[in-house]
């Protein structure tokens, strides 16, 4: 429309590194799929069909590669790959991958106990042939992790082979880098911030509240994920400052009310 508004944050451009949004399928249908990249596929980076659907969903693979078409990286949610590897299946989970015509993975132990270093190996291995994103942090509630194994999993994760290492909060926003409430743990997000480059981290952001606190906390380029797929233009709208939530944190002093 060659008009333009002042004052609105620079956005990253596809293919992005940083202010990456990844959205979270958990079984939708293929007119939704297409209302989806017709609508918002500009707007997405990354997209998980998630936990198990993907075993399960009859249209998979013909939704997978309508995501592909559209440019978008799509992956199985971790909790299938620790399906299979609890089985000692991971050739198997290989073959699964390849079928269905999957361009990445997440490798995650959030649902089962994984030796550390067996995960590195999962992720290095994995690396040679897909995008990987990895992820830290347990879904059970009420398990603590320290900090320091946070970050010290987080560093060795990127240097297996992940593009991108998720700060685990579950679809819920309530177990990981938040607590039962839904309010992030603000030591232990800045402690992993302090060590880790920003653009190498992916929040995990499902409720409204969440992603406000990172767009302020770290700017319209933060990571974010498990975005629902009806919550990608009003996250966008956050990270722009159009919404009330972020409206005034981009303005300059003298426009501030």
């Amino acid at each position: 429309m060659n008009i333009s508004l002042n004052f609105i944050p620079e956005r990253s451009e596809h293919p992005r590194s940083n202010g990456i949004t990844m959205v979270m399928d958990k079984g939708i249908g293929m007119n939704q799929a297409q209302d989806l990249v017709e609508t918002a596929g500009n707007l997405i980076d990354l997209l998980k069909l998630g936990f198990g659907t993907s075993y399960i969903n009859q249209n998979v693979k013909k939704k997978i590669a309508l995501y592909k078409k559209h440019g978008i990286r799509v992956y199985p949610g971790g909790t299938l790959f620790e399906a299979f590897a609890i089985r000692n299946q991971f050739d198997d989970f290989r073959r699964f991958l390849d079928k269905l015509g999957f361009d990445a993975v997440e490798i995650s132990d959030g649902s089962m106990e994984m030796d550390h270093d067996k995960k590195c190996e999962y992720i290095h291995e994995l690396s040679k042939d897909f995008l990987v994103v990895s992820e830290v942090g347990s879904k059970i509630a009420g398990l603590e992790i320290p900090i320091a194994q946070w970050v010290s999993q987080m560093e060795s994760e990127l240097k297996s082979g992940s593009f991108k290492v998720i700060a685990e909060a579950r679809e819920s926003g309530t177990v990981g880098i938040y607590d039962k409430h839904g309010e992030a743990n603000f030591e232990l997000i800045s402690e992993i911030s302090k060590h880790l480059p920003l653009d190498n981290i992916l929040w995990e952001a499902p409720q409204k509240s969440q992603q406000v606190w990172f767009i302020k906390h770290f700017g319209a380029n933060v990571n974010l994920g498990n975005i629902a797929p009806t919550e990608i233009i009003p996250l966008e709208t956050l990270r722009l400052g159009l919404r009330g939530d972020t409206f005034m944190h981009f303005l300059p002093d003298n426009l501030k009310q």
